[in-house]
């Protein structure tokens, strides 16, 4: 059923409720409305650069208004907002492709930009929002770059980017308190929304088919966004073809003829840019095997092949989830991408420099185990099971491992 946002929003959003300490050190600082961050990272394997491109006012903050700031660490990169006094009002995690394309061959030869999006709740007062990258040598996150934003800045845009239609097709209530996913379309023509709204309602399927997502359906909101598309389908360079679409999807990222992303996310963002949301994830219309998943980017994968069930579950578990991939023996672009000598971020693999930190109290029981390989490398990195979801298609669900960090992210939403 189609709804008009707004109305609906203004109600959730202006429903009266008990008011909280943390409710009001929400109010004291932010409003209900988003702040979208535009930036581009620039450099190449030996150095970056970020820079600020601009600011969007957007309607609805439809994130917790509690859990603020990040205690999981994860993240190749952070950004945190301060106030002048110093003090951090919020905080997270994410990953970027241009961090992937740094470890890639052509990173050793030539620099490039890549575009990305990132949202706070509206400040009320002048802010500092401050970036920052995991350094691969020890592990710690330092800073990149430091952006003051004044509320009050005229340059900061109002302006309706667009006016896809906005569908809200599983409903479990404010949007504070659930996990807003939104699922867009991709390479669908006006005359093919129809397939989008059928292909996104056998997606939510999907999702509340398999653990722990099942049992935690009342939890989530979905929303589609029909962004319209000229063309059907996506490019396939290495095909030689070529479609005009809403998103600029394309496969053949980094040489891999699977790996399709969209490489300049702030469109993805801006689709987006009427609806509340924690992950977006887009739906492709083609029938090509193929999909990516970066956290806290964003998840998306084809619609119309065999396993477009399994591809988008385990992709969404990169973006939403923060899990790795524990396969090791497929074709991938990257380099060395872990550090064997620190324990990685991500909750599902282990170095065993901190094992401690992951898994370990999972052993006893044979609830999990330790398996050589995983994270794109045959040898020092383990992952918790024989198979699961996040090493490959043709497993029948998480692991305990991975079903325990999926809960964890869920809760870390609807506080």
């Amino acid at each position: 059923m189609k709804t008009k946002i707004g109305s609906i929003l203004l109600l959730l959003l202006c429903a009266t409720t008990s008011l909280h300490s943390q409710q009001n050190n929400f109010t004291d600082h932010f409003t209900e409305q988003r702040l979208r961050i535009n930036i581009v990272l620039a450099g190449n394997s030996q150095e970056q650069h970020c820079y600020l491109e601009s600011l969007n006012k957007e309607p609805f903050w439809g994130g917790s208004q509690s859990s603020l700031v990040q205690d999981m660490n994860y993240g190749e990169y952070n950004y945190r907002v301060e106030t002048q006094s110093g003090k951090i009002i919020f905080s997270k995690g994410f990953n970027t492709l241009f961090q992937e394309w740094r470890t890639t061959a052509e990173a050793n030869e030539i620099s490039k930009s890549f575009r990305s999006s990132y949202t706070i709740p509206f400040p009320n007062n002048k802010v500092n929002v401050i970036f920052s990258e995991r350094n691969r040598n020890d592990g710690k996150f330092y800073d990149i770059a430091t952006f003051p934003i004044d509320p009050l800045n005229k340059s900061i845009s109002s302006e309706n980017t667009n006016d896809f239609n906005i569908c809200k097709i599983h409903d479990q209530g404010d949007p504070k308190n659930k996990v807003d996913l939104v699922l867009i379309a991709e390479g669908y023509t006006l005359d093919q929304m129809d397939k989008f709204r059928k292909d996104a309602k056998r997606f939510v399927g999907y999702l509340f088919d398999i653990e722990p997502y099942k049992s935690r359906e009342k939890d989530f909101n979905i929303w589609v966004v029909e962004s319209v598309s000229k063309d059907s389908g996506t490019d396939i360079p290495h095909n030689d073809k070529w479609a005009n679409t809403a998103l600029s999807s394309m496969f053949y990222t980094f040489g891999i003829d699977r790996y399709l992303t969209a490489p300049d996310q702030t469109i993805i963002a801006q689709a987006a840019s009427e609806v509340p949301y924690d992950a977006l994830y887009v739906i492709v219309n083609t029938e090509k095997y193929g999909g990516g998943g970066i956290y806290n980017f964003y998840g998306l994968s084809m619609a119309d092949h065999p396993t477009s069930a399994q591809v988008f579950v385990h992709e969404l578990g990169h973006s939403f989830a923060g899990l790795a991939d524990e396969y090791y023996t497929s074709d991938v672009a990257y380099q060395e991408f872990y550090n064997l000598a620190l324990e990685p971020w991500e909750p599902n693999i282990t170095t065993k420099v901190n094992f401690e930190s992951k898994w370990a109290d999972m052993l006893e029981g044979g609830k999990a185990g330790l398996f050589e390989g995983g994270g794109y490398m045959a040898k020092g990195i383990f992952r918790p099971a024989e198979d699961c979801r996040m090493k490959a298609n043709t497993a029948p669900a998480f692991c305990p491992v991975c079903t325990r960090a999926i809960n964890k992210m869920i809760d870390n939403y609807i506080k």
